[in-house]
């Protein structure tokens, strides 16, 4: 599995990074992103759930 952001649209909120710290964090521009190319097995539950948590929907999990 990979994860993906719509940096453009990204509003900062760090919801994403606060849930699944092993996919996502909060750039050095404030904006979250993707730091691995693969989901690690471990963390494909709380990636999904930063997903489908995120308050503008700019996190695709393919």
């Amino acid at each position: 599995m990979k994860a993906c952001i719509d940096r453009s649209n990204c509003i900062s909120c760090g919801l994403c990074a606060a849930t699944c710290p092993e996919v996502f964090r909060m750039a050095e521009d404030d904006l979250a992103e993707v730091y691995v190319d693969v989901i690690p097995s471990g963390a494909e539950a709380t990636a999904q759930e930063a997903c489908d948590n995120c308050p503008v929907s700019v996190i695709t999990i393919e």
